[in-house]
């Protein structure tokens, strides 16, 4: 069952408290869309400094918009450019302090200075990206990272 608290603690236990959350909204409920937007507004809600939360499905050929929380985004991105790209087609997740430094940046935000990108994998097969932004630089740490990533997680399984 989910339901929705303030975070508490360091980081780590911020991000139990959060993945907790995601396991109760999640929970019987296999619709990717459905599921993306959710943790997509979750998320936002439970986490400062964030201008953009959302996903990115791979298409067979590209990454696509998905479900989102913030500004309109990029419909469409290349798996050889800006940091999304980098992820899916890298396999690893990417933290860049500065987007500007980043090469091929694609700025759908002007507001944007720092990025984390998770990529979505179900084996072999590329399901697409977890995408955040913030507006603040090196916004988002090696804690962020683990946090992320164990989302990422809780959202792949609930597609199994």
């Amino acid at each position: 069952m989910f339901t929705a608290s303030t975070l508490s603690g360091g980081k780590p236990e911020q991000y139990a408290q959060l993945l907790d959350q995601a396991r109760g909204l999640l929970d019987g409920e296999r619709d990717r869309v459905a599921n993306a937007a959710n943790l997509s507004a979750l998320v936002n809600q439970a986490l400062p400094q964030l201008n953009w939360v959302g996903f990115y499905f791979y298409d067979g050929t590209e990454l696509v918009v998905g479900p989102f929380q913030g500004l309109p985004a990029c419909v469409r991105i290349p798996l050889d450019k800006g940091v999304c790209g980098a992820a899916a087609s890298s396999r690893q997740t990417q933290r860049v302090a500065d987007v500007h430094d980043f090469p091929g940046h694609i700025a759908c935000d002007a507001a944007s200075r720092s990025e984390v990108v998770v990529p979505l994998f179900k084996g072999e097969r590329l399901i697409g990206v977890f995408d955040l932004d913030s507006p603040v630089p090196n916004r988002f740490d090696a804690d962020d990272q683990a946090g992320l990533e164990a989302l990422a997680q809780v959202y792949l399984e609930s597609l199994a």
